[in-house]
């Protein structure tokens, strides 16, 4: 593999960053759940208040892989962190070390934002990439469990009586 080099994503970078959505959730056999269009994304990612970053992983002749993450909290360290939310790099491009450069850019950003940790999730069935993390030294939180409230649900607490 060519020079990869780990930059930021720009707004011009919209429609490499939504066919990386694309891509991850076809391989997360998740495709029928992207509802993300360019605007949301213009709008969440360079709005006026960006809810995440990207860095994207650009070859020569294609970006191979992209990172979206987002600043977390933690109470117990009393210390900002960093949530990778997407990690993914394209099939034909994986063992080259684009993963391992995308995660190392992601490390150093955290440390010079003097972050305490950086998590993220994983599919339990994602075994190349928990092999992966591990290689790391990163550790599965297998006393937790992750719970999320979509739809329906998130309304319906949003606008619950308090009484």
């Amino acid at each position: 593999m060519a020079k990869i080099r780990i930059v930021p994503a720009t707004e011009r970078d919209l429609p490499v960053i939504l066919d990386m959505i694309r891509a991850l959730a076809d391989y997360e056999k998740l495709a029928h759940q992207v509802t993300a269009t360019e605007e949301q994304l213009r709008e969440t990612l360079f709005g006026n208040k960006p809810a995440a970053e990207v860095l994207l992983a650009n070859g020569e002749r294609e970006c191979a892989g992209f990172a979206v993450f987002f600043a977390t909290y933690s109470t117990f360290l009393a210390q900002p962190g960093l949530y990778l939310e997407d990690l993914y790099v394209k099939p034909h491009l994986r063992g080259h070390g684009i993963g391992l450069a995308l995660l190392q850019r992601l490390a150093g950003i955290a440390t010079e934002r003097g972050c305490g940790r950086v998590e993220w999730g994983v599919l339990n069935w994602n075994q190349p990439s928990i092999e992966f993390y591990k290689k790391l030294g990163a550790v599965p939180m297998d006393q937790w469990t992750k719970y999320r409230l979509t739809g329906g649900a998130l309304e319906r607490l949003a606008y619950r009586d308090a009484g």
